[in-house]
């Protein structure tokens, strides 16, 4: 297939990488010196778009695909407030989209083990649940999108919990998120139940970018040729 990719720092040359590898090319990079490339006779010479810019341009980029009527795969994070606006252009364009926070199969996976656990936890009122991340320091928004697909995962199934704060906080009823920055350090979640009694955590921790490029790669080649919304978790089958 003929790849788009839409952001071509980092994670763009790793996602390069593997798709190359993976028989795949690339038919148009796109970064911020390159804008006047961006259009939609270029896009659609694409397949599929891999979008991971920042949380500043993901809306227009996300929309110009759909102008071009290219199903785009998201990892951009920091914009979920516009999220409705989004899934209603889809819909509306007839596109194809899929949104992840975190596309290594690794952290998918973690995912449901933290649901399952704030499950567990629904009856053991003893126990204080709190997230901590860790990326690099160029990563440009706090939380990070895992953390929050994380307190979601939370909130959905721990009763007492109603939503989650950056930073400590003393509100019972919220999540306590501490971000912490320090290079290098591709990505660390844990998540932490503590009581006076003992401690019961959980964390993943990324060693590179590899994961995160190899998953969005699979989410391409999922894509191809589909209408609509999707996560990781019709890619993996979970």
């Amino acid at each position: 297939m003929n790849i788009a990719l839409i952001g071509y720092g980092k994670m763009g040359k790793a996602i390069e990488e593997i798709a190359l590898q993976h028989g795949h090319a690339i038919s148009l990079k796109i970064n911020s010196s390159n804008q006047e490339e961006f259009t939609t006779e270029n896009l659609q010479k694409a397949d599929v778009a891999i979008e991971f810019s920042n949380p500043h341009c993901a809306i227009h980029n996300l929309k110009n695909c759909f102008d071009a009527g290219i199903p785009v795969v998201c990892g951009s994070t920091g914009w979920l407030e516009k999220w409705s606006e989004i899934a209603d252009e889809c819909q509306q364009k007839n596109g194809g989209l899929l949104y992840a926070s975190n596309f290594s199969i690794g952290v998918n996976i973690f995912f449901e083990i933290n649901k399952h656990l704030a499950n567990l936890m629904n009856r053991q009122n003893n126990y204080e649940v709190a997230i901590e991340e860790i990326h690099h320091t160029h990563k440009k928004d706090a939380p990070s999108g895992t953390a929050i697909t994380l307190a979601q995962g939370i909130l959905d199934n721990l009763k007492r919990k109603t939503n989650w704060t950056l930073g400590d906080s003393k509100d019972a009823e919220s999540i306590s998120i501490n971000s912490k920055r320090i290079d290098p350090a591709p990505g660390t979640h844990v998540i932490t139940y503590d009581s006076a009694i003992d401690s019961i955590q959980i964390s993943h921790t990324a060693h590179s970018r590899t994961g995160f490029a190899y998953g969005a790669v699979l989410a391409a080649e999922f894509l191809i040729g589909k209408k609509g919304i999707y996560s990781m978790k019709e890619v993996l089958e979970i």
